[in-house]
């Protein structure tokens, strides 16, 4: 019997010791959150080059403000980009400042965003537990830290949170504005005290300023619905309307925010207006936007996989709430009401995003930490103290145990798609041998070992009823899939799809002439805009480039040559015979040459696309 009950005892006790010493107590818990915060964000951070397309977008914007100084319009490929407002710019041209114009750089904002919401998480539900712990006049040490402990994991080990927070774009920057707010509302609530002595709501306002200049009038609008729900749902709309001082927080906001949008506006007038709050504000949300669109689960398969594996014990969570009864709700100490406000933050974000018309993955980024809150609550009942009678085995609900066995059908389905993933991709004409690598290296196969490895020892947790270990199976689970498949995979993807267009980027940088040209035929990747630092001209099909060649001629001031990057298929569909271009390099599926304009005939103005390439592949490849 002490063999079985040894470890969880051991944990119980070592967790009491550090509570008789305070300053070692907050020491553990910061060295924790460094530690999961490193592994999902910091690990190899900025050893990856950036992603196309979106992510290199806002890294050349936030360079050419850096190198520009201009900290009011941001511009990409010598043209204003109007899609965010400027706070991603500013702290990617700052980081660029620290450290240096490079990935590490572009990325280290989302990564702190992350990170600081973790932490942020962490102290909340533990407050919230030590308040309750006061309440009800029994301290519950190892509860309180294993708890938000196991909030602050889940939150940072969930495939969208280390997705976007890994990436230089504005959506993790969204949603550390967001959720800090709303976090903050929270702990400002629950303390009942007035603005201004409640600091924390100072916080909050601070943070939802800083979401409006991170993505607009989202950032107001969905804070205010998921407060506004809240407290009208508990009737107490007034009172804390007393108590936040609404209009002279909204002063705040205004004052914070306002001032960059003015000048903006008042540099590119209408265009501004019309491209950001029109096109990408007003349509996004009631039209479909550059196709994305989507049935109406969409967003039930992202959180389903966004937050996997533990997305499958969220029903169960919001069971064990009950958040319908609302006259239990309504008498329970305001400290007490996370696991309501949680509730209402995931639904508020679900629901918003699944009534706008255009959908993508990111939108629903900001109900995730919600979700860890209260999967973490859910598991809080599970954790026995140590001064507990032991011989008694916790009890689970009917929900829980049935969303045990959900999720090892889950595991088991993730494993099996693993094992078939060859047949379930489709081919990437950008790294054609790229699964191909994959599975020679072994990934999808010991992914899928995984998997099934982790499904098996939860399946045995559920029939010998070990509770408590079943979210630290998924937990491990999860890291050795992310340490030994998704990050060798990454690796793979970056040397197949990306390396190939940095180093033509580095090569057109270097054999540049005087007034030469970047033209790209055929595609769009934006990353060699960042690391060629040039100007490209994108051209979508052979025929016009060679359209514009013949343009170029007739101009007063003529082009002596351009440096061409396309596709193998579609340069060799220009069918230039070789006293008509140099090939100055060639990585992966890519073709830098240079085109001496004049050398170009007029009869090249009939080729198109469709022009076969198998009778003069080999020729051309041999140039």
């Amino acid at each position: 019997m002490n063999m079985k009950l040894s470890l969880p005892h051991t944990v119980g006790q070592w967790c009491k010791n550090i509570l008789t010493r305070p300053a070692l107590a907050v020491t553990v818990s910061v060295l924790w959150l460094i530690v999961i915060g490193w592994i999902a964000y910091g690990w190899n951070l900025g050893n990856i080059g950036l992603v196309d397309e979106t992510e290199p977008l806002f890294a050349e914007a936030s360079r050419q403000m850096f190198v520009t100084g201009d900290w009011i319009t941001p511009f990409f490929n010598a043209q204003t980009r109007f899609d965010k407002p400027a706070l991603i710019y500013w702290c990617q041209a700052i980081a660029y400042g620290i450290l240096g114009v490079n990935e590490w750089a572009a990325r280290i904002p989302s990564a702190l965003a992350a990170m600081g919401t973790v932490a942020l998480a962490f102290y909340t539900v533990h407050w919230s537990l030590a308040r309750k712990d006061e309440l009800e006049q029994v301290s519950r040490p190892v509860r309180r830290y294993l708890t938000a402990g196991l909030a602050a994991t889940v939150m940072a080990l969930t495939p969208e949170m280390i997705a976007w927070g890994r990436i230089g774009v504005s959506d993790m920057l969204l949603t550390g504005c967001i959720a800090s707010a709303l976090l903050c509302f929270f702990l400002g609530y629950a303390q009942n005290s007035q603005f201004p002595s409640n600091k924390w709501y100072w916080a909050c306002y601070v943070l939802v300023a800083g979401a409006i200049l991170t993505k607009g009038p989202v950032g107001i609008v969905l804070p205010a619905i998921i407060i506004g729900a809240f407290v009208i749902y508990q009737g107490n709309l007034v009172e804390v309307w007393r108590q936040m001082r609404p209009l002279v927080g909204l002063l705040i906001i205004l004052g914070l925010s306002v001032p960059w949008y003015a000048l903006v506006i008042w540099r590119n007038g209408w265009n501004y207006i019309n491209s950001f709050f029109g096109y990408h504000n007003i349509e996004r949300f009631t039209e479909v936007v550059n196709g994305h669109s989507a049935p109406w689960y969409f967003y039930f398969l992202v959180v389903l996989l966004g937050f996997a594996p533990y997305s499958v014990y969220l029903p169960a969570a919001m069971i064990r709430l009950q958040f319908w009864q609302r006259s239990h709700w309504r008498s329970q100490a305001r400290s007490q009401q996370l696991g309501l406000f949680a509730c209402i933050w995931f639904l508020g974000v679900f629901g918003f995003f699944t009534i706008a018309v255009t959908k993508l993955p990111s939108y629903v980024l900001p109900l995730m930490p919600a979700a860890a809150i209260l999967v973490a609550l859910l598991w809080s009942d599970l954790i026995p103290e140590p001064e507990a009678d032991n011989h008694k085995s916790v009890i689970a609900s009917k929900s829980f145990v049935w969303s045990s066995w959900v999720n090892v059908i889950f595991l088991s389905a993730i494993a099996a798609a693993l094992f078939h993933v060859a047949q379930l991709v489709g081919n990437d004409p950008a790294a054609p041998e790229l699964y191909q690598s994959m599975q020679q290296m072994g990934l999808p196969a010991m992914g899928g070992m995984i998997w099934l490895l982790v499904a098996i020892i939860i399946a045995a947790f559920t029939l010998t009823r070990r509770w408590q270990w079943i979210i630290t199976a998924n937990l491990l689970g999860f890291v050795l899939f992310f340490i030994v498949v998704l990050m060798p995979a990454l690796f793979v993807m970056d040397q197949q799809r990306q390396q190939p267009l940095r180093e033509l980027s580095a090569i057109a940088a270097q054999v540049e002439q005087p007034k030469e040209e970047l033209i790209m035929l055929g595609f769009k990747k934006p990353s060699v805009v960042f690391y060629s630092h040039k100007t490209v001209n994108y051209i979508s099909s052979a025929p016009e480039v060679v359209d514009y060649i013949h343009k170029q001629n007739a101009q007063p001031a003529k082009l002596n040559s351009l440096l061409l990057l396309a596709e193998k298929d579609r340069f060799l569909a220009m069918d230039l015979q070789p006293e008509e271009y140099k090939h100055i390099a060639s990585k992966g599926a890519y073709y830098l040459v240079r085109v001496p304009v004049k050398k170009i005939k007029k009869q090249k103005l009939d080729i198109s696309y469709s022009v076969p390439t198998n009778t003069i592949q080999n020729s051309k490849l041999s140039q």
